[in-house]
């Protein structure tokens, strides 16, 4: 009689156990279900500020950031097949063509002046600071392509 008592109880102890876990990772998936609900609702946020830019198959990410280091990121689609041509398409980019490329001169309406205070625009590619210029750059897809300001 008192080994089954005992065993009773050890069921019973076990069947709270085990209810008490459910709860537990119940409320823990519906704490991770509200993140991802804010995740979404930041970018539907961002979607309707304008950032996505163009039409076209590849998809890349743009960055301004300019001298006081406020950023600007654009999603961008195109079918051009350089980032330049992209972002001259989609006027997000003026410069002057010189012996070695594209000067650049504006980007996103902001314009970096060497003569007139020593700055330029600096073209990184994931970034690491670019090898080429940006209209000499083969978009590839998922790239970030940044332009950001520098003394």
């Amino acid at each position: 009689m008192k080994s089954r008592t005992n065993t009773l109880k050890s069921l019973l102890l076990i069947a709270m156990l085990i209810v008490t876990m459910a709860f537990c990772v119940t409320g823990c998936k519906d704490k991770d279900t509200d993140s991802k609900e804010d995740t979404t609702e930041e970018t539907k946020i961002d979607a309707s500020k304008d950032n996505v830019l163009g039409k076209g198959d590849t998809e890349f990410t743009f960055k301004v950031v300019d001298k006081d280091g406020n950023e600007s990121v654009f999603e961008i689609h195109t079918d051009e097949k350089t980032v330049g041509d992209a972002l001259i398409k989609l006027d997000l980019l003026e410069g002057e063509e010189g012996d070695y490329g594209l000067y650049v001169k504006k980007v996103n309406g902001i314009t970096a002046d060497y003569d007139k205070d020593k700055t330029y625009w600096a073209f990184y590619i994931d970034g690491e600071y670019a090898m080429t210029g940006v209209d000499a750059t083969d978009i590839e897809e998922g790239k970030t392509y940044t332009f950001k300001v520098e003394k």
